[in-house]
């Protein structure tokens, strides 16, 4: 019998099986930079259909690829760990074509909580700022 207790992936797997369980983070084209324990960089390039009616990044867009990384990072210390608050901050608008990253790392964790901020950048420029809450259940990976 196994112990339910412990995760039986490594943090630099889980980010990948949640990818690949994720149709609209697998649609939107969301790639996996780097991953590491509390850590994530994830990229996305900007298509026409993921652009709003002034032709520009929908916010939503930014708000996905953030989620993501959010989630992956704090998903890597093996429990699932859900969102229990966000928020985010547009900077900066986005094109078709443009290439963006998010990146994060657990900031701080206490009890049950983890506390993360995201920064989204185009090249070494800022566009978008991501603050969120996780909550980590005890089902593990």
């Amino acid at each position: 019998m196994q112990d339910s207790s412990r995760s039986t992936l490594k943090a630099e797997d889980i980010p990948h099986k949640m990818l690949s369980q994720d149709a609209f983070s697998t649609w939107l084209g969301i790639e996996i930079i780097e991953v590491k324990l509390g850590y994530c960089k994830l990229g996305l390039r900007i298509r026409k259909n993921l652009l709003n009616s002034m032709q520009k990044a929908h916010g939503a867009i930014t708000y996905a690829l953030a989620d993501t990384a959010f989630g992956f990072a704090a998903n890597t210390y093996g429990k699932f760990a859900v969102s229990i608050e966000t928020s985010i901050n547009h900077i900066e608008a986005l094109e078709e074509g443009d290439y963006i990253t998010a990146e994060t790392s657990v900031e701080v964790t206490k009890n049950k909580l983890g506390f993360q901020t995201v920064h989204i950048k185009k090249e070494q420029e800022l566009v978008a700022l991501f603050k969120g809450v996780v909550y980590r259940t005890s089902k593990s990976w």
